[in-house]
């Protein structure tokens, strides 16, 4: 898939519509510590050594370890150690405009200048002048995870109400025993 990146002057808003796209698609390099955190939860296999670069281990279809589909849509399985790869995809905060556009692409936090772009491959994209709310809150929260300032996540992840499987499974096993009934 061939990233084209947008400047975030460009976009209108952007909410994660948990369609999984990103998790099919691209490999999530990990820092140590991110290494360290899912070694311990999850085990060594879940990951996988590159000649200079640890990832997260994908599927033989290409998806993430981690993804599991829930109805119509995608669930991260990492939600609460999520790497910071994840919380910042489809974004990218860089110190320089490597993908042009510089006016469009600054966004000043503090004293400091970034440059912000978005994959335009991200379906929850939605291109035009930035809305009150994208400028002033999500692209600062993106800001802020990039530099390290945050780690929890608001208006940068899906608007999903986190799902209580225990509940979900108690549910669906109630479910079963009613109707052999």
């Amino acid at each position: 898939m061939k990233m084209l990146f947008v400047p975030w002057k460009y976009i209108a808003n952007w909410e994660c519509i948990a369609c999984g796209k990103c998790c099919k698609a691209y490999s999530v390099v990990l820092n140590f510590q991110e290494w360290l955190r899912i070694v311990k939860n999850y085990g060594v296999d879940k990951t996988v050594a590159g000649l200079d670069k640890i990832f997260l281990k994908r599927r033989s279809d290409g998806s993430c370890i981690f993804l599991s589909k829930f109805s119509d849509l995608y669930l991260c399985g990492l939600q609460y150690m999520k790497p910071k790869a994840c919380k910042l995809w489809p974004f990218k905060i860089l110190s320089k405009p490597k993908y042009g556009y510089a006016k469009e692409a600054a966004y000043y936090y503090g004293k400091n200048k970034f440059y912000v772009y978005a994959d335009s491959n991200c379906s929850g994209l939605t291109l035009g002048r930035p809305s009150w709310e994208f400028a002033n809150q999500t692209v600062k929260e993106f800001v802020e995870i990039a530099l390290g300032i945050r780690s929890e996540q608001y208006k940068t992840t899906s608007k999903i109400a986190l799902i209580d499987y225990a509940s979900v499974l108690r549910d669906l096993k109630a479910r079963r025993y009613h109707f052999r009934l």
